[in-house]
């Protein structure tokens, strides 16, 4: 079982974990398989994002119909396909931040323990794809599930945060903590699980989710000083006046309605 500290440690023996990649692999069974059921349909392909050693990529060859793995570490992708010899994986040594997930028609689940240093981006490479999802479910910094979570006029509130709510339904599955890893991190992770909530658009997307990026270019800025590089007074003054902004108003203050209402009236 891969899952397991003596299986990490002899290997690790031979291969060096890669601080540049976030390496820090489960040796916890039972959370393993956990969060491949929780994570997977028998009927469906599922999609891995960083399987390292391969604890979790194992288990969900036992409940996915087949699984697509994209490793970026050369060393752990030539152990993977050596430890995990199954007609159903086929494990990718390839970046999945750069790597066309156009080729996917067929409708997937998501599954990762995402690297704590490339997480926000890889998840916003997903909301923004094209991809038919039924399910997501990625490990991730505790903090970045807050920010997931995140309530309208909090701290960690932002553009993931709206991008989220417009798209999935979140439910934060488990905690789990440091010490079912090898080399344990310093902080705590959450597994976080999205399911989608509504009919996709990608041309509404494409444009909506650019607004809110830039509405929260600056957090410290208000939402004005935010749009004023992109649009001339009068079209700001008319945006303000038609959806009812005080004239300080940040992007963290405004609810998912008051950006689809920003967006309806700029577009």
């Amino acid at each position: 079982m891969i899952a397991s500290i003596s299986y990490v440690k002899e290997v690790m023996g031979e291969l060096k974990a890669k601080k540049k990649y976030g390496q820090n692999f489960l040796i916890d069974a039972n959370i393993v398989d956990n969060i491949a059921k929780k994570a997977c349909d028998k009927e469906l392909k599922t999609i891995e994002i960083g399987p390292g050693l391969g604890a979790l990529t194992e288990r969900l060859l036992v409940y996915s119909k087949d699984v697509d793995a994209y490793e970026i570490d050369k060393d752990m992708y030539e152990r993977l396909v050596k430890t995990l010899s199954d007609e159903r994986l086929h494990v990718y040594l390839e970046d999945f931040l750069k790597c066309d997930l156009s080729r996917y028609s067929e409708k997937v689940n998501i599954c990762a323990n995402l690297p704590y240093y490339v997480t926000t981006p890889i998840l916003f490479k997903i909301f923004e794809s094209e991809l038919d999802i039924n399910k997501i479910t990625v490990m991730v910094q505790k903090e970045v599930a807050d920010r997931l979570k995140a309530a309208q006029g909090t701290e960690d509130y932002g553009a993931l945060s709206i991008e989220v709510q417009y798209l999935y339904d979140v439910k934060a599955e488990m905690n789990v903590p440091a010490s079912v890893f090898y080399p344990a991190p310093k902080v705590e992770s959450t597994v976080v699980s999205f399911t989608p909530n509504r009919a996709r658009d990608a041309q509404f997307e494409k444009g909506f989710f650019e607004l809110v990026k830039n509405c929260f270019r600056m957090r410290r800025k208000t939402l004005h000083n935010n749009l004023k590089d992109l649009y001339d007074e009068e079209t700001i003054a008319r945006l303000y006046a038609e959806c009812g902004f005080k004239d300080n108003v940040r992007a963290q203050e405004l609810g998912l309605t008051d950006f689809l209402n920003m967006y309806k009236m700029l577009y």
